[in-house]
């Protein structure tokens, strides 16, 4: 294969090499129709495809790319720890100053470890609860994604919903019965289980981005804090996708609610393979060295994602947070007033530099409701926008990404595209 190898080439000769040519299963467009475009390079808005072909890139890594890509700040610190080594499996003085910048952020933690991957970050979350409280059932939300840890993928939205499967294959009947499920934003469902049950650890998404983007309604946080403090559950967000991007203290400081343990990702590591999971020092004190629940890593902490990270999190001051909504915002207004004008029924959902555009006319609250929305209908307008030349998250159940780098001009592009797009389904 070779920098002219054609999208057509690769994706005929990925298909016989992995499971649906594709590396993770949402990325293989089985919900959106068409093959993938295979990317080879990217510059702040914009990828670029093995045919030449650019797009502006509204999926910007799922979340991770909150810079752009290639940041020269960015790529500056990863040439820079690359030309020093990329690997050490010792300690590196970049985690001792990413862990630095997340607990000067972060008021719920006050110690923090890092993984290579979110799905390690809940895992390694989920064991710490075990671990603190004896107990052993999780209590999550339909609609949830939080890895593919087995414990975690009952009714886990994002890539399972999108394919149409019930669960996964594979996850034993009693690992699954410790995991009880409750609909997002149903706090009195989320009481009752706590009242009848010995939960471990309620673990939430705080604004939801893995059934499309879903805020929590007023008070539905501040109630799984009371919840866990009556029934001595730890509360766990998993803010992997939140976390740097929606502000600076995440959704915990923008919604004002503390959890006992945070799982964290894809910003912190500026688009590099990374996880962190952190909580009071009196909790994590349980964690090996320190106590007896152990968790391991050759490469965590691994120096290439934390200088990457803080890079990133150099960049991430209050005009850049001001910036994100601005155009954020932006972009509703505009696909608002596309869809309406196209006559067609379509919602937007936006938290900060996240958003979803639903096609369903009502308010979007849980998985239940995203579920309602026409799939079909979405399917054909992603592929009207990628024949437009902007690239969205193949799923009408995940959220688009924006970064510093989509400037007015790019967002009136993409708001231009939709219009013409949804008068092509309507």
């Amino acid at each position: 294969m070779t920098l002219t190898t054609s999208n057509a080439q690769l994706h005929d000769r990925a298909e016989q090499l992995m499971p649906g040519g594709v590396s993770s299963p949402v990325r293989a467009f089985r919900a959106v129709g068409g093959e993938p475009p295979f990317i080879v390079a990217g510059q702040g808005a914009r990828v670029r495809d093995a045919d030449g072909r650019e797009y502006i890139d509204l999926i910007c890594s799922w979340g991770p790319l909150i810079a752009g890509h290639a940041h020269p700040a960015v790529v500056a610190a990863i040439t820079a720890q690359a030309a020093r080594g990329t690997s050490y499996g010792m300690p590196t003085p970049g985690e001792v100053e990413l862990a630095a910048l997340i607990t000067a952020a972060l008021p719920s933690v006050e110690m923090v470890r890092f993984v290579s991957s979110g799905t390690e970050a809940t895992m390694s979350a989920l064991r710490l609860a075990r671990a603190a409280t004896g107990r052993d059932t999780v209590l999550k939300f339909a609609g949830c994604y939080h890895g593919h840890a087995d414990a975690l993928l009952a009714k886990a939205g994002s890539g399972v919903v999108t394919l149409g499967l019930p669960d996964s294959a594979g996850v034993s009947a009693a690992t699954a019965a410790a995991t009880l499920t409750v609909a997002f934003n149903d706090l009195a469902a989320a009481q009752r289980i706590a009242d009848t049950t010995a939960l471990a650890a309620i673990i939430v998404e705080p604004y939801a981005g893995n059934m499309g983007c879903v805020p929590p309604r007023a008070g539905f946080l501040e109630g799984l804090r009371r919840v866990a403090d009556r029934s001595g559950a730890l509360l766990i967000f998993d803010e992997v996708i939140t976390g740097f991007r929606v502000g600076p203290a995440g959704a915990q400081g923008r919604a004002g609610v503390w959890p006992d343990i945070t799982c964290l990702g894809k910003v912190i590591g500026g688009g590099l393979p990374v996880g962190a999971y952190g909580g009071s020092r009196a909790l994590m004190r349980l964690v090996a060295p320190l106590g007896p629940m152990y968790q391991a890593g050759t490469l965590s902490g691994n120096p290439l994602a934390m200088v990457a990270g803080i890079a990133t999190l150099g960049l991430l001051d209050a005009a850049a947070y001001a910036r994100l909504e601005e155009i954020g915002a932006r972009l509703e207004d505009g696909l608002v007033a596309a869809a309406q004008r196209a006559g067609v029924a379509a919602r937007v959902q936006r938290v900060g530099s996240l958003l979803t555009l639903f096609f369903t006319d009502g308010e979007v609250r849980d998985e239940d409701d995203a579920k309602i929305s026409d799939r079909d209908r979405f399917a054909a307008f992603h592929r009207a926008m990628l024949r437009r030349g902007v690239l969205l998250p193949p799923s009408q159940f995940e959220c688009l990404f924006l970064s510093l780098a989509h400037d007015e001009e790019t967002i009136d592009q993409v708001i231009a595209a939709a219009a013409a797009s949804l008068e092509e389904i309507r």
